[in-house]
């Protein structure tokens, strides 16, 4: 009779605790944008004060209303669109605006869904995907003819290497970039099936299609996103140069010196007297 017992009480438990691995897993699969996407919002009413020739743009998409910064130059020397990552907004993110002041290139730069004063909230990749696409050709005509950088960091470079793959522009550049969130979430918790993600975000698959030059930049002491990521997605793109950043981790990465000589060169590296 105590043998009996303690089986159902070994069963109760099992039964129990397997109800709450259910239901934990539910959990993760309907929260998954709050758990992936940690946007900032601003009021309507914020002012961007980066300088006179920084101008904003509202992009309208399907059910939403995207903030966008766009710095204007006299004489551009090309254009780099850049996909941040997925913490803060665009006052936090455009501040670098005068690097790319100083090396001659515009910068673009839009908040996603929920982000700054962008509207409406995220709800599929796809539909990520077709908000990058649609600043992007909103704002591209004004750069026929100059050099295109499509820069992506962090979430960001999944975004920027499937917009890269449709517009195959003069350089990709991926800063601290992820095989896919797949493997990143395989990492970080593996007791999650992988058939539960519903933003696979598959990086890897999209640079495979790369034709153009891609630069990966890697803080070597990236806990977050080590730096095996950009080593296996080198190997998806023999073509692609990877430039490890000593002693940077993944939110420090732009304070070294390092990232930002390797940025400049490959802007340079794109005009015709450095060719």
């Amino acid at each position: 009779m105590k043998m009996m017992g303690a089986l159902r009480l070994l069963l109760g438990l099992a039964l129990s605790a397997l109800l709450l691995y259910g239901a934990l897993l539910a959990w993760l699969y309907w929260q998954q944008e709050r758990l992936i996407f940690m946007p900032e919002p601003l009021p309507a009413a914020h002012r961007f004060e980066f300088g006179p020739d920084v101008q904003e743009h509202a992009v309208e998409v399907s059910g939403a209303r995207l903030s966008v910064l766009q710095l204007r130059l006299p004489q551009p020397r090309g254009v780099v669109f850049f996909l941040h990552g997925n913490a803060g907004n665009l006052q936090g993110w455009f501040g670098r605006a005068d690097f790319y002041r100083a090396a001659g290139y515009e910068l673009v730069m839009l908040d996603y869904r929920g982000y700054g004063k962008s509207s409406g909230r995220i709800e599929s990749e796809a539909q990520l995907h077709a908000d990058v696409r649609a600043v992007w050709h909103a704002l591209a005509p004004r750069y026929a003819g100059l050099p295109r950088v499509i820069l992506g960091r962090s979430l960001g470079t999944a975004l920027a290497a499937r917009l890269s793959a449709e517009l195959r522009p003069e350089l990709t550049v991926l800063v601290s970039p992820y095989l896919s969130m797949g493997a990143l979430m395989a990492e970080h918790y593996p007791f999650v099936p992988a058939a539960l993600l519903r933003y696979p975000l598959d990086t890897g698959a999209d640079l495979a299609r790369q034709r153009g030059p891609v630069l990966l930049l890697h803080g070597e002491r990236d806990a977050l996103i080590p730096l095996a990521h950009s080593e296996r997605l080198q190997a998806l793109a023999p073509g692609a140069r990877l430039q490890r950043i000593a002693g940077a981790g993944h939110n420090d990465l732009q304070d070294f010196d390092a990232y930002w000589r390797a940025l400049r060169q490959a802007l340079e590296a794109l005009q015709p007297s450095s060719l």
